[in-house]
């Protein structure tokens, strides 16, 4: 390959490689260094005998995103209150016209599913990545992390069960989820305490990520007396210069709070049959920051 060549194969994967990169860490930066690292070793490496560009560049990835992942759950440990992914914009464009697989990759993307890979092992999560999101062979995920077809198998299989039983177990309609999500913000800046405790799951649980920079709840809250209250409360507390935006994020629907044209915090909501199953509130300024207008 000419060094042109190189560059332009590795550019046209790159979409594929943070995606990969991004559902095995949840944060952005840590998913661009891996992709940056990858990119060093691909143009560095001999790739006479590369078949399948694609194949190699996420064996790679997937590899290095493991290293990462064990080095970044440490300094999770101590991080301070909840911990959720880093929102990003989600807008597949032309690049997936198919419905289904539109579907498929924002559902592995939305933060209940990141959440609950965050309690899977390295391995487990990258099995149930490069399988459920991207649809790789049970046999090239083999390949990639040096395991037995079978033992992937049983890998993909207990990832899925642990995922199936911590996410939403209903499909939810795009336009109901943001008509909620409307809805939601109308009752909370009315003042409406009636109209929002009437849009909570009576078990709904609120998840508030500061990293301790911003102020948040620092245990997960839980009951809709509870997080109706608590939301009621946010939002009597003024914001100067606020300005509310609705963006996709995650694949669903999201509100971005803006403070002086600063994000100051962004809401997302699980729906389940027209009520909110839980309540993701992400100000810690550091994964907000990229989110400005």
């Amino acid at each position: 390959m000419t060094a042109d060549t190189v560059t332009d194969v590795f550019e046209e994967h790159r979409p594929v490689l943070t995606g990969v990169a991004y559902r095995m860490l949840g944060r952005v930066a840590d998913a661009e260094d891996v992709v940056q690292e990858a990119w060093l070793r691909w143009s560095a490496e001999t790739r006479d005998d590369v078949r399948e560009p694609r194949a190699y560049l996420c064996r790679i990835t997937t590899r290095l995103a493991i290293d990462r992942l064990r080095h970044v759950q440490a300094r999770r440990e101590a991080y301070v209150g909840p911990w959720l992914p880093e929102p990003v914009v989600t807008d597949f464009g032309a690049a997936v016209p198919d419905t289904a697989e539109r579907a498929m990759l924002a559902d592995s993307v939305s933060l209940a599913v990141l959440v609950v890979l965050e309690s899977l092992s390295p391995l487990e999560r990258a099995v149930f990545v490069l399988r459920e999101a991207f649809g790789f062979p049970y046999a090239e995920i083999a390949a990639t992390l040096d395991r037995s077809e079978s033992a992937v198998r049983q890998l993909a299989g207990r990832a899925r069960r642990h995922v199936e039983e911590g996410r939403p177990r209903f499909d939810v309609d795009p336009a109901e989820r943001r008509d909620v999500t409307e809805r939601f913000l109308a009752a909370a800046s009315g003042g409406d305490l009636d109209a929002l405790l009437l849009l909570l799951a009576p078990d709904v649980r609120l998840v508030g990520d500061s990293g301790g920079k911003a102020k948040a709840p620092l245990r997960v809250m839980q009951s809709a007396d509870k997080v109706g209250r608590f939301l009621f409360a946010v939002a009597k507390q003024p914001i100067v210069q606020s300005e509310f935006r609705f963006l996709e994020l995650n694949g669903g629907p999201a509100l971005l709070i803006l403070s002086g044209g600063v994000p100051d915090a962004v809401f997302q909501l699980d729906v389940v049959d027209g009520l909110v199953q839980c309540v993701y509130i992400v100000r810690n300024p550091d994964k907000i920051a990229a989110l400005a207008p």
